[in-house]
């Protein structure tokens, strides 16, 4: 089949999503033009920080989302079940669910003071609540901070020409923030200077790979490349997460955007000039190696289509940044229709840059990175050759993992410091509060990260499904309509706990080496039944915080 054939029909889809049914749901909060937003009411120079331009933050919000789970998951799924299954759940669920999860989470934390979902959990419903949902909240970073930074290692090793772009994004990043924020230069302008220095990256990268010795002694211990540079990451993380967004976060997130941008662009171009056609079946089978399709196909299929991180970012960090409600929309919908769009990209360079054969090779012996790097690369070698190709897509996959590594890093750092004032009533500061966080996730990332994902995959469309049963609440005392939160909400309640349950059992099949996992997919399918038994029980009785909500919020 010719691949131009979906992927047109794609694309018109999840464009008339944004076109007409974004703005359905933006008429459902009553979205206006306010610049009383808490980036100015509250701004403190460091988490509070208005954004110089909405582009700036639409970069950071989307780098943010994107990590690696919109490519990840279509190369897992396409392969276990077929493009079919893949591409249908991308577009409908980025138009039908993502999208109403992330803008909704995202007007939601902008009318109150920037407040993260678990904070709101507890206006909306209660304060136990609250801390129920907080700790899943919090298993559930731990295991994306732990993901994201084996992950990178991982690239690093495998094409060490993409260590010198990765890091030098960084330093390139806080030139362009000291541009834009303390130099005050044209913003064009320092656009230009960033990608310029960009550029200059790739070619340095592509001449001086950064290869470690395949062990290294630290302090009389004997580390592998892989462990060094996972703790290398997560020292940058730390570091990343606890400095103003303005200096880091803001500006690299927005160069981010135009490394995305590029493949994006290139990729759909090269589709449209070879359009190659679709190797990969169309159905495989129902139940594969990556289990039954119906739970596995929607969990591994997370950020292409939904993903409860993306609320975290929304009401973590861009709510605290914005600096207008207008921008909500573009910003909250359009950046979760941008990553299904980028989802289709990852399913159809596997499942048509690929031949079959060779996609089932690649998958067994290079893994995923290498698998859409190889297929991006097999659709663009018209326009750049072969080499290029392969380094861009890998430059990419590193520039939005690193991003959402210590985005998560930092949004854990809020719930922390939230959880040790509600449990022990004590403040933490923030280096001790980042410190707990990155230990944790370092000893999980030193363990095996492919059994770490679908944990990571059940426990964050599980968190969706919970954002939109509080924002279904808000609705419902709203007296709004509701089922177009509420709906969704319920499939991923069902979907996502199904799929816990399948897991635990696998892990504990496993002996010894399941058992971590394995108890905290079933502390997690417990803190997620309490918070719905606690909801229902307060909808049958009507219980629910109708005097904690203003008249003014939505």
């Amino acid at each position: 089949m010719n691949s131009l054939i979906p992927i047109i029909f794609g694309l018109l889809f999840m464009a008339f999503g944004y076109v007409f049914y974004s703005k359905k749901i933006a008429k459902l909060w009553e979205v206006k033009d306010n610049t009383e937003v808490p980036s100015k009411t509250m701004a403190d120079g460091v988490d509070y920080v208005p954004a110089k331009h909405w582009l700036i933050l639409f970069g950071h919000h989307f780098a943010s989302i994107a990590g690696a789970g919109p490519i990840l998951g279509p190369v897992i799924a396409a392969i276990a079940w077929g493009w079919g299954p893949a591409f249908f759940w991308i577009i409908f669920g980025s138009v039908l669910l993502g999208g109403v999860h992330d803008f909704s989470a995202l007007i939601v934390s902008i009318r109150r003071k920037g407040h993260s979902v678990g904070e709101i959990s507890e206006e909306v419903l209660s304060k136990d609540i609250k801390i129920y949902f907080s700790l899943f909240l919090w298993f559930a970073l731990i295991l994306i901070v732990a993901v994201f930074a084996a992950v990178t290692a991982k690239t690093f090793i495998s094409d060490p020409h993409v260590v010198i772009p990765t890091f030098g994004l960084i330093v390139v990043a806080i030139i362009t923030g000291v541009l834009i924020y303390k130099l005050k230069l044209n913003f064009i302008i320092s656009t230009i200077i960033g990608l310029a220095f960009l550029v200059l990256n790739l070619y340095w990268g592509y001449k001086m790979p950064i290869i470690l010795p395949k062990t290294i002694e630290i302090i009389g211990i004997n580390f592998t490349s892989l462990q060094v540079w996972i703790m290398i990451l997560l020292v940058y993380a730390y570091i990343a997460s606890i400095l103003p967004v303005n200096i880091l976060l803001q500006p690299r997130d927005y160069l981010s955007t135009y490394i995305l941008f590029f493949i994006l662009i290139v990729g759909y171009l090269g589709v449209f000039i070879s359009h190659p056609t679709i190797h990969t079946p169309f159905f495989i089978k129902f139940n594969s190696s990556s289990g039954l399709m119906w739970p596995m196909l929607f969990v591994i299929i997370a950020c292409g289509a939904i993903s409860g991180f993306h609320s975290l970012i929304a009401s973590g960090t861009t709510s605290k940044q914005i600096t207008n409600t207008k921008y909500a929309r573009r910003i909250g919908y359009g950046a979760m229709i941008m990553e299904g769009v980028l989802g289709l990209l990852a399913l159809f360079a596997v499942s048509a840059g690929l031949k079959y054969a060779q996609y089932g090779h690649l998958m067994k012996s290079s893994g995923w990175i290498s698998t859409f790097a190889t297929g991006y690369m097999e659709m663009v070698k018209s326009m750049f050759g072969r080499n290029f190709g392969y380094l861009i897509a890998i430059v990419a996959i590193n520039s939005f993992v690193a991003t959402t590594l210590d985005s998560a890093t930092r949004i854990n750092r809020y719930i922390t410091e939230e959880l040790f004032m509600d449990l022990f009533k004590k403040k933490l500061n923030r280096y001790i509060s980042t410190a707990l966080v990155v230990l944790i996730a370092g000893v999980f990332a030193f363990g095996s990260w492919q059994k770490i994902w679908p944990v990571f995959g059940a426990a964050n469309q599980l968190v969706a499904a919970l954002v939109l049963l509080v924002v279904s609440m808000i609705l419902i005392i709203k007296k709004r309509q509701y089922l177009y939160t509420l709906i969704p909400a319920f499939f991923m309640i069902l979907t996502t706990m199904f799929a816990l349950v399948l897991e635990a059992f696998m892990f504990f099949k496993q002996g010894a080496s399941g058992i971590i996992l394995g108890v905290i997919a079933i502390i997690l399918l417990i803190l997620s039944f309490i918070f719905l038994i606690k909801i229902i029980k307060m909808l049958i009785g009507g219980k629910y915080g109708k005097k904690r909500i203003a008249p003014t919020q939505g």
